[in-house]
């Protein structure tokens, strides 16, 4: 690095630092025995040039606060810091100077929600630079937000070795978060996911490359330069190594725009910019996104453990601004919909062998086009297999979820899987197994396996055995109704006990809102018979659910009331080839029903 550049870039810092200088001696002293209370109409203390203030927000759609500061003069009020966001505070919380000198916020009973600094000191104030301070009788600062910062980094803020800045957990809910940027021990500067609540830190996705070097040097501080809106680490030797790119205060003048630094709830790290005043009356503007990394955190986060971008068992496509966008695997939802990065959960849980049926009975292999899953662990890797070999394998395999073939290697993976990413004109072939009942035909990037097919009739021959196509099904359900009828008070509202074999000849007892929640409400109706209507269901069953179909009976007489336990019985053990096995019953008030077993070949 030549000496006039050196000289030049030394230029830029000393201003940057009388900047700040200048900008921390501009305030207006909080006295002891000041407070503020949480409530939708309390005060707040701004900065003397009214651009920042500090007091309490309320949480959207909550009656509960943030001791926050914020951009005071724009219409959004933008949050830079605040203290309690994974313990809000109540209404009627007070923050308070006491006049022994403690700063702290309590609740309304008096218990400490948050307090900086047990140390006392004699005045606290905000700045003009958007930094609060608690200062001493030698002026000095004993605490400041510039050191304790959130999810924001402010121009003249600087990021010392071993803090960090911290990502919130979705826009509106601001407990930590599973991002954060850190400046580490061997000066580098890295953004990582966290294991949450313990905070451990995974692989890296974003670093300086300012590590410790031949020379001995090594990043010490980060600083958001105050007078042209870039971040730039000083190395221990006094280099500057400017982390952002292009000429941010050239196409946004810290004159004309407020500036931030974001680590946001998605995982990037974005610089913004907001006019500092509106246009002819108007506020048209919102906050312009200046820079931003990693340019694509999809790729980015590589790492074999943690939930990657999206959280587990997701992939991933990337948006403007580097913006990630999250989708659950086939047989998935999300597990927080407010929250898509939060992962998502099975609908219905994958079992082996489930009462002798076979892979090809119970799964298909749902193809996924243009997607990669970079870097998961997988549990086994197969040699010189064909694509349809690998699928095969994943299909017969009790314990693979999802499959990746590529150049003749297939990985198979348990769950949870994490680390997809979308990849156009990706060659990757990635399967993954996908109860039947839960395939989507909506997604056009995937496309149905032919494996398993030949089941396509099962429920259909279900119904019409339930529905009297059978003469001998027909005397064996007429003797069903009447062993129902008999015990009202015995079914009850009885709980359904655990079922360890669908071939267990004893018959259970459910309640009414069992069965609707195993109909999902009567949705999908298969057929209505001389004695009932028959609907298609999924019974819960050792972390497995199963296909049933569940009989309405009509309104029938009270007739035959005396033999329920020893016809229940009886039917229970009855095998024929053309009778699905009876599970049990409801028998609620007015709601009579049955419960079958589902019969792989009719």
């Amino acid at each position: 690095m030549n000496f006039s550049f050196l000289h030049h870039i030394g230029l830029i810092a000393l201003f940057s630092m009388l900047y700040v200088a200048v900008a921390q001696t501009n305030y207006r002293n909080i006295s002891l025995g000041w407070s503020l209370t949480a409530s939708d109409d309390s005060a707040s203390w701004p900065a003397p040039s009214g651009d920042f203030a500090f007091g309490f927000r309320r949480l959207e759609n909550q009656n509960l606060y943030l001791l926050s500061i914020w951009y005071d003069k724009i219409p959004n009020k933008t949050l830079v810091w605040y203290a309690n966001g994974d313990n809000p505070a109540p209404q009627g919380s007070r923050v308070e100077l006491t006049m022994d000198g403690l700063f702290s916020l309590t609740d309304p009973g008096g218990g400490v929600i948050w307090r900086p600094s047990p140390v006392s000191v004699v005045y606290a104030a905000m700045l003009d630079t958007g930094n609060f301070i608690l200062g001493n009788n030698d002026s000095s600062n004993v605490w400041q937000s510039f050191d304790d910062p959130a999810d924001t980094l402010l121009p003249a803020q600087i990021l010392r070795v071993n803090r960090s800045v911290s990502a919130r957990t979705t826009e509106t809910n601001f407990t930590r978060g599973r991002f954060e940027l850190r400046l580490i021990p061997d000066g580098n500067l890295v953004l990582n996911t966290i294991a949450l609540p313990t905070g451990n830190a995974y692989e890296a996705y974003y670093w300086s490359n300012t590590v410790d070097a031949p020379d001995g040097t090594t990043g010490n501080q980060l600083i958001f330069n105050a007078s042209r809106a870039y971040l730039y680490i000083i190395k221990t030797n006094g280099e500057i190594v400017n982390v952002t790119s292009g000429n941010i205060g050239q196409r946004f003048p810290t004159r004309d725009y407020y500036h931030r630094a974001t680590v946001d709830y998605d995982g990037v790290l974005r610089l913004y910019a907001h006019p500092r005043t509106s246009r002819n009356g108007r506020w048209d503007e919102t906050w312009s996104t200046t820079w931003y990394a990693p340019n694509d955190i999809c790729s980015a986060i590589t790492g074999e453990r943690g939930g990657g971008t999206c959280g587990f068992n997701t992939y991933c496509s990337i948006e403007n601004d580097g913006r990630p966008n999250c989708h659950c695997l086939p047989g998935f939802n999300f597990s927080d919909p407010n929250n898509k990065l939060n992962g998502c959960e099975q609908d219905t849980f994958q079992k082996c062998n489930l009462e002798g049926l076979r892979a090809e009975d119970l799964y298909d292999m749902n193809q996924l086009n243009n997607w990669q899953w970079y870097n998961s662990a997988g549990y086994e890797d197969l040699q010189s297999l064909s694509d349809d070999q690998c699928r095969s394998s994943c299909l017969y395999d009790c314990h693979c979820f999802l499959a990746v073939s590529i150049g003749g290697t297939c990985t198979k993976k348990k769950l949870p899987v994490s680390n997809g990413r979308r990849l156009e004109g990706g060659s990757d072939s990635i399967f993954v197994k996908v109860l039947k009942s839960d395939l989507s035909s909506g997604d056009p990037s995937s496309t149905r396996s032919n494996l398993g097919k030949r089941n396509q009739a099962t429920f259909s021959l279900v119904a019409a055995l339930l529905l009297g196509s059978s003469g001998f099904l027909n005397l064996l359900l007429v003797a069903a109704i009447l062993i129902v009828i008999v015990l009202r008070s015995y079914a009850g509202r009885t709980k359904l006990r655990k079922l360890p074999s669908l071939l267990d000849t004893n018959l259970r007892t459910f309640t009414y809102e069992e069965l609707k929640v195993t109909t999902d409400k009567f949705k999908e109706e298969l057929g209505r018979g001389s004695f009932g209507t028959v609907y298609k269901g999924m019974l819960p069953l050792s972390g497995s659910r199963i296909l049933v179909a569940i009989k309405e009976l009509y309104k029938i007489s009270q007739e035959g009331e005396k033999e329920f336990k020893t016809e229940a019985s009886v039917i229970a053990k009855i095998h024929h080839k053309n009778l699905v096995r009876l599970i049990g019953f409801c028998d609620e008030e007015s709601h009579k029903l049955l419960e079958f077993e589902y019969m792989s070949n009719g």
